[in-house]
């Protein structure tokens, strides 16, 4: 595999999910008010300070919107990681795909474009919503808006991983719509997305467990303290642990063949 190739491969996959995306104004729009309603409505009812005796990033006491902040820009990853799993889920039944991994290098590297890709893209309006953010007291220190990025960056990749390995389970378009649903929901909700885990372990100890177990609540963690200058070591090998054990899945399962006009062949 040749620089100059990979170079263009990556330039040229970046340019067209980035123009695809940008003619779906609709999809953009929903994906930054999502979060501020979340914000702006859902915190409203919390407003009171959380006591949070831990070591920064938090204070010893912090109002719910900077504890929630960080796992809502989590969130927007998940979901946008889900709807370009759906487009990829498209692109195989239409045959994109297909012609795509017809180019002379690894799948492997490939499919890992395509997810960076989608990343690039979202990352603007994940700035763009902790920007917004500041209007609710939400101030993190101006270098964790740097310090943040690599995590965001692995966040969403391995979310992105996982939505591509369950595009190469599903095998109609129209199935994986339900899906989403039944991934995003028990995700976002089992996780330390919207409360501490110390809370979750007071109201109660099977989910706080499952949430211990579950990925995206590594992923929040590990945004939420780069946000504030610190390390999170557990959270950062967890995600990439998981990133590896999906992309690696996904690669092994993942056919381009397996779609409407690879059906009409057999017909």
């Amino acid at each position: 595999m040749r620089a100059r190739h990979a170079w263009l491969a990556l330039r040229g996959i970046v340019v067209r999910e980035w123009l695809r995306t940008l003619r779906q104004t609709g999809r953009l729009a929903a994906a930054l008010v999502r979060p501020l309603i979340w914000l702006g409505v859902f915190a409203a009812g919390f407003r009171s300070v959380l006591g949070l005796s831990i070591t920064p990033p938090y204070q010893t006491y912090v109002l719910y919107e900077v504890y929630v902040a960080p796992g809502l820009a989590a969130m927007m990853l998940l979901f946008h990681a889900m709807q370009t799993s759906l487009a990829m889920v498209y692109d195989r039944e239409m045959g994109l795909m297909r012609v795509l991994l017809t180019a002379p290098l690894p799948r492997w590297y490939l499919l890992a474009v395509r997810l960076l890709a989608n990343v690039l893209i979202v990352l603007p309006l994940v700035y763009l919503f902790l920007a917004l953010a500041k209007f609710w007291d939400v101030r993190p220190p101006s270098l964790g808006y740097a310090a943040a990025l690599p995590a965001l960056v692995l966040a969403g990749m391995m979310l992105g991983a996982f939505g591509l390995l369950l595009s190469s389970l599903v095998r109609q378009l129209e199935n994986f719509a339900g899906v989403m649903n039944f991934v995003i929901f028990p995700a976002f909700f089992a996780s330390t997305a919207l409360y501490p885990l110390w809370r979750l372990e007071d109201a109660s100890p099977w989910l706080a467990w499952i949430a211990r177990l579950n990925p995206f609540t590594h992923a929040v963690e590990l945004i939420r303290f780069a946000l504030y200058l610190r390390l999170e070591s557990t959270a950062l090998a967890v995600t990439a642990a998981a990133f590896t054990v999906f992309f690696a899945l996904a690669i092994l399962g993942y056919d381009p063949g397996r779609g409407f006009w690879a059906r009409r062949g057999e017909a």
